[in-house]
């Protein structure tokens, strides 16, 4: 469960060098490959990645690209990426991260969507009452998805709640989202469709007029992007090609040609613990982006 997963911290927040690398019982795993997308596959209980936590601003998230997968913050242009307070919404409004063994293949476009996978794993926005922390691993149950269409490519924001939450109980499906948190659903739509428009971007689309499809639709992307990441860390899709190079570097799947000793070099010569206070915010991440009224 998720007490065995522990986060090792890596420079400070804020900064181009921080990292943070998942433990599991005190050894670095891969946060993509190693922690199972099942937590209990027979109540249908998932491990989510909190990348996040809610009222934040700094994109961090999983980095495909090194070894072992720690979580990172974006950089854009050089710099690091944090999402603008879009009002009356603050930061992120959600926890928001991934599931693990996940992978949106770039090659192949969704029959409904018409857009190709945007190279990412699984996007989750976990609706809870408790505020995350980056790395936390939590125990989830699914209750919907949503189809951005980010820059032309299928992004899936999948709505989830922690079984431990006091609403957990209640939700079992995307009606009930409605039923006991109302507005969520449609503050979502607006967020993800606003978030890029400080940063001089055109409203991001939604596939099926926005609507939040339940939770069965959900479970059948999440089976395909899981069938998609097996694919890729088996081999039988190449990790590496001209527009892409992913990590698939890990320590339990042992059929992998990713497959890692923990004697060999790039995993014996992993940052220990370097944890450092939090460096100043660039002033710029400041900026607020204003709804205009609906007419």
């Amino acid at each position: 469960m998720a007490n065995q997963y522990a986060s090792r911290l890596i420079g400070a927040p804020n900064t181009l060098e921080h990292r943070v690398f998942i433990e599991q019982n005190g050894t670095v795993v891969s946060s993509w490959h190693d922690i199972p997308l099942f937590a209990d596959r027979n109540n249908s209980i998932l491990n989510m990645i909190v990348e996040v936590p809610r009222w934040t601003n700094a994109k961090m998230e999983i980095s495909k690209e090194e070894p072992f997968n720690p979580i990172k913050q974006d950089i854009k242009k050089g710099r690091l990426r944090y999402v603008r307070n879009c009002f009356p919404h603050h930061g992120y409004i959600w926890n928001y991260g991934a599931f693990p063994q996940t992978w949106e293949d770039p090659s192949q476009a969704h029959a409904e969507t018409k857009a190709n996978g945007d190279n990412d794993p699984l996007d989750v926005c976990e609706i809870g009452e408790q505020v995350g922390y980056v790395g936390q691993i939590k125990q989830v149950k699914v209750l919907g998805i949503m189809a951005l269409l980010d820059e032309g490519e299928t992004d899936w924001k999948v709505l989830v709640v922690d079984v431990q939450d006091p609403l957990a109980s209640k939700l079992n499906d995307i009606e009930d989202v409605e039923r006991h948190l109302p507005g969520l659903i449609r503050a979502t739509n607006e967020w993800f469709r606003i978030y890029k428009i400080p940063d001089g971007k055109p409203e991001n689309q939604f596939a099926f007029s926005g609507e939040a499809k339940n939770k069965k639709y959900a479970t059948e992307i999440i089976h395909e992007c899981h069938e998609a990441w097996r694919r890729l860390v088996s081999g039988e899709t190449p990790a590496k090609t001209p527009s892409y190079d992913l990590s698939i570097r890990n320590l339990t799947v042992t059929s992998s040609p990713g497959h890692t000793s923990k004697n060999d070099s790039v995993y014996a010569n992993l940052p220990q613990d370097s944890r450092k206070p939090p460096g100043p915010i660039d002033p710029a991440s400041e900026y607020r982006c204003f709804m205009a009224p609906e007419l």
